[in-house]
């Protein structure tokens, strides 16, 4: 897969998202303008440093070394086209023409980063390096007997997908004046509703991970059923294990009520946000539902929403977009009958005193410094209560 070297880089970012994501493809372009290009640059990036961790080619040094390198390039102290040049021949057919090509061009998802102000860059800069930093850390170490703690969850989470949480909200505080008079609150639910996304897609990946070797399911919940993970097959099924899945969708479940508060905060004024939160919520909750009724699934397809569920998610929730209240109803008929965790099973991870390597960013330091003292002040526990 090659697109036209002559395009623009913004019209590439907008070719290329639907080949390496459907899902954004659809959620991105509901939002305003001045957002829709960060968080597509945002988004692609994420992507590279997803592809370098995934390509089973390297050794883990040389996806560490990778990884940085890649980090270097998004704050500007290397050339993406190198790191290109030098990456792209490495990756191996499990890696999809699209992402080959998006590593190939990744130099024109830098230039479109490095057009956006400066505190875009910051916010995006300070995921791309925690987000290499910790999901190589979790990575390195991956097997089939999953990770040891619930909280070793909560923290993998986080580095695939709370720290996007905490971008986006900059990026949406950063856009308008009256959802940053929410930010303290809005943070506050950011890295919980990531966790929720996240979850379900553990759930529903869960032996797609497994045939690569790989199990983020916490091995501590599921001793309390009786089940060793390392032993799990998909051809036994095991009550014990539908019992850990059961308290795990009731956790996600929980995060994604979070979720839900969290885009009731964003002002009605602003439904192109609201859609772009909207759409991602309501299908994993509509993926937990196919979960809890379908506990001998085998394939992530097994539980994958519909078409014509896809369709009508998208339009009710754009009809009631600007009423909190209807809101509210739909998520609660759309939930009905899922487990719900306590509020103490809602955690918050502990953030790591990172990095190793300091930026020379001085807007992306103060924010990663700023981000860290709010966090050290806050209580490390979302409240996991209902959306009021």
């Amino acid at each position: 897969m090659r697109f036209d070297s002559g395009m623009t880089d913004e019209v590439y970012q907008e070719q290329i998202l639907p080949h390496v994501s459907r899902t954004f493809a659809l959620t991105i372009p509901q939002l305003p303008p001045g957002l829709r290009a960060a968080v597509t640059s945002a988004y692609l990036l994420c992507r590279i440093a997803d592809t370098i961790e995934d390509e089973p080619a390297l050794s883990a040094a040389e996806t560490l070394a990778f990884l940085q390198r890649f980090t270097a390039v998004v704050y500007g102290r290397e050339e993406g086209a190198l790191l290109a040049r030098e990456l792209e021949p490495r990756l191996s057919d499990r890696t999809l023409p699209a992402e080959r090509d998006l590593v190939r061009n990744m130099e024109r998802v830098v230039r479109m980063t490095a057009r956006l102000h400066e505190q875009q860059r910051a916010a995006i800069h300070r995921c791309i390096e925690v987000m290499c930093y910790g999901m190589h850390r979790f990575q390195s170490t991956a097997s089939l007997r999953g990770l040891p703690l619930s909280s070793d969850l909560d923290s993998y989470c986080y580095y695939v997908a709370g720290v996007v949480g905490e971008m986006l909200t900059e990026l949406f505080c950063d856009h308008s004046p009256s959802i940053s008079q929410r930010r303290a609150a809005l943070h506050g639910l950011a890295v919980s509703f990531a966790q929720g996304l996240q979850m379900t897609n553990i759930l529903k990946d869960v032996w797609e991970d497994r045939r690569r070797g790989a199990c983020w399911l916490p091995q501590e919940l599921f001793t309390r059923h009786g089940i060793e993970l390392a032993q799990l097959s998909p051809e036994r099924y095991d009550a014990g294990f539908r019992a850990g899945v059961r308290e795990l969708i009731g956790v996600a479940h929980a995060h994604l009520r979070n979720a839900l508060s969290f885009t009731l905060l964003i002002p009605g004024e602003e439904p192109g946000i609201r859609r772009f939160c909207l759409w991602a919520i309501g299908l994993a909750v509509l993926t937990l539902r196919n979960i809890e009724r379908t506990p001998q699934f085998t394939a992530g397809s097994q539980v994958k929403v519909s078409h014509a569920a896809v369709g009508m998610t998208r339009i009710l929730t754009s009809l009631a977009v600007r009423s909190d209240r209807t809101l509210l109803r739909l998520f609660e008929r759309a939930a009905g009958g899922l487990p719900l965790a306590a509020p103490s099973a809602v955690r918050q991870p502990a953030r790591p005193a990172m990095l190793a390597a300091h930026t020379p960013d001085p807007a992306a330091a103060e924010y990663s410094r700023g981000r860290l003292r709010s966090l050290e002040g806050s209580s490390g526990r979302s409240d996991g209560s209902s959306v009021p």
